[in-house]
């Protein structure tokens, strides 16, 4: 397809309302989905919501490999296919639905940069945590990973997974990191953002962006996923802010108010 069918195809998706029966797939929610992955789709969740855009939370054994980037989650939304919260921000953007649309342009390039911030440690400290610390890989990541399927497959998928991701961690200078240096970077990590966020009750004032449904992924997986060690949980404890933001969060937007 040219680029320009390309761009006509997005056009008339942009055109089209937002529809009751959107889907966003991520894995198998009580066996399978890892801590990183958990995150990043409770972040595609909290920003739909934020939106006001419905959306039906499937599981399926095989979503990364349905994924057209192979990232989780994705969203089936018409005859469109996204994934990864980035594009998503844009795919609603362009049917009008925007959380930052009120930020000028100072505003808009450091939330941008507090968002690069955020998957450039926090999401980098998951993967990390998931497959570079042996008895995290050993006791949850692998067994969880390959859960869905028999052996040998299931061996054969879960170690080339961890191979993937150390090759990735090594490429971005992660390799050799120890386990109390990544801590040490999500404590840096949260205090940047606490400091940011300061009293207010989100990062722009009072009215949420993609930013917070970001951070509130990441920050609200880490402190309810059991892992080997309760470390990570414990450097975001330390930020009563960052604690009372999520909960915020949760209340305002996952909670049943009709109960």
């Amino acid at each position: 397809m040219s680029l320009a069918a390309d761009a006509f195809v997005s056009q008339l998706a942009a055109a089209e309302p937002w529809p009751e029966n959107a889907t966003l797939y991520q894995p198998l929610k009580e066996d399978q989905i890892l801590l990183s992955d958990c995150a990043s789709s409770l972040a595609v969740q909290a920003y739909l919501r934020m939106c006001g855009l419905p959306v039906e939370v499937v599981c399926r054994v095989n979503a990364e490999y349905m994924s057209p980037s192979g990232k989780i989650p994705f969203i089936h939304v018409g005859n469109q296919v996204v994934s990864e919260l980035g594009p998503i921000v844009q795919f609603t953007k362009a049917k009008g639905h925007s959380l930052s649309d009120g930020l000028d342009d100072v505003q808009r390039a450091e939330m941008k940069a507090y968002m690069e911030l955020v998957n450039n440690m926090l999401l980098t400290a998951e993967l990390y945590v998931q497959w570079c610390d042996d008895a995290t890989a050993a006791e949850i990541s692998r067994p969880r990973y390959s859960s869905p399927y028999s052996w040998p497959l299931s061996n054969i998928l879960a170690y080339q997974k961890q191979w993937e991701v150390r090759r990735k961690m090594n490429a971005i200078g992660w390799g050799g990191k120890t386990l109390e240096q990544v801590y040490e970077d999500v404590s840096q990590c949260c205090q940047a953002l606490s400091q940011r966020l300061g009293t207010q009750p989100y990062f722009f004032n009072k009215q949420p962006t993609e930013l917070d449904a970001l951070v509130f992924g990441h920050l609200f997986t880490i402190l309810t996923t059991r892992l080997t060690s309760s470390e990570l949980a414990e450097r975001i404890k330390s930020y009563s802010n960052l604690l009372s933001f999520c909960r915020r969060i949760e209340q305002s937007y996952f909670e049943d108010k009709s109960s």
